[in-house]
């Protein structure tokens, strides 16, 4: 499948399966001020953290699909769940586009870990894909720490509420973190992109339960670095001019929502469109 030739003017398309994503828009807003944004919350079919990887990965093309329409000259996958289930689908798709995917900082956590364990919150898709597990093997046998991970049903979707400090919110993010701690964790990465949101709750728990200081990974600023390089790479990088950068949202779940998401988690009020999206599975396409 080929991408019709874009200018540099043209937008960079970000999809995350609801606001998770707005934290890695917040860091390509700030790094690549000029660069015109699609960011595509896929909240009706959210989340994608309980659905198989090839369900999941089916989802991910489709939603690509439409922000290559819109005229996307770049993917930037703000979901660590569906890059996990779809980096290498889309890439095999789109060869020439620079796509960006979202890992868990499980490289810079081993580098910054001072007793070698290591803590990781993410979906129970991100923990148990393939792609993560061989990651994960590679880093530990290079680096020899020890990664203890720890899956998080049901906070994607309390953030998705906008339940970032709730006492429902609170507990189940002691259940999950708590123990880490208690394992000697010293470094504990932040494996979803949702999860920078209930950072303040998070450093609470750590204060709570740590003997010590402990560092708190989270990729957002790396994926927008990689992503400059990619579009430096393809001669696509938007110069610097007066034209103030232009940002469309859309959803398929309900537009009140991600407004709310947009003026509560980054401080703008968004226009949002809703759209549907059919799955659109090419023939033959291999993950």
């Amino acid at each position: 499948m080929t991408v019709p030739t874009v200018s540099a003017d043209a937008p960079i398309g970000v999809f995350d399966s609801g606001v998770g994503g707005l934290s890695v828009l917040r860091h390509i807003r700030a790094q690549l001020p000029h660069e015109h944004l699609l960011y595509f919350a896929d909240s009706g079919f959210a989340p994608y953290g309980n659905k198989p990887e090839q369900v999941v990965a089916e989802r991910s093309l489709a939603v690509a699909q439409f922000l290559i329409a819109q005229g996307a000259k770049a993917l930037v996958v703000a979901c660590n769940t569906a890059t996990v289930a779809a980096i290498k689908l889309l890439r095999a798709h789109y060869p020439a586009m620079p796509i960006v995917g979202v890992e868990p900082g499980l490289k810079p956590a081993a580098a910054a870990t001072r007793n070698g364990k290591v803590g990781v919150i993410a979906t129970n898709v991100t923990i148990a894909g393939e792609k993560f597990l061989v990651l994960r093997d590679q880093i530990s046998s290079a680096s020899g720490a020890q990664f203890l991970l720890q899956g998080c049903p049901g906070l994607v979707e309390q953030i998705e509420r906008g339940q970032l400090d709730d006492p429902a919110t609170q507990a189940m993010l002691e259940r999950f973190i708590a123990p880490l701690l208690q394992q000697g964790a010293d470094t504990l990465v932040l494996g979803c992109t949702h999860y920078p949101f209930v950072l303040t709750a998070i450093e609470r728990i750590v204060a709570q339960h740590a003997a010590g200081q402990v560092v708190l990974v989270d990729t957002g600023h790396a994926v927008a670095r990689q992503l400059a390089r990619l579009l430096t790479a393809a001669g696509t990088l938007n110069p610097s001019n007066d034209a103030p950068a232009r940002l469309q949202a859309f959803t398929t779940g309900g537009e009140a929502a991600l407004k709310t998401a947009f003026s509560s988690l980054l401080g703008l009020e968004q226009l949002v469109s809703e759209v549907h999206i059919a799955p659109q599975m090419a023939a033959g396409a291999v993950i």
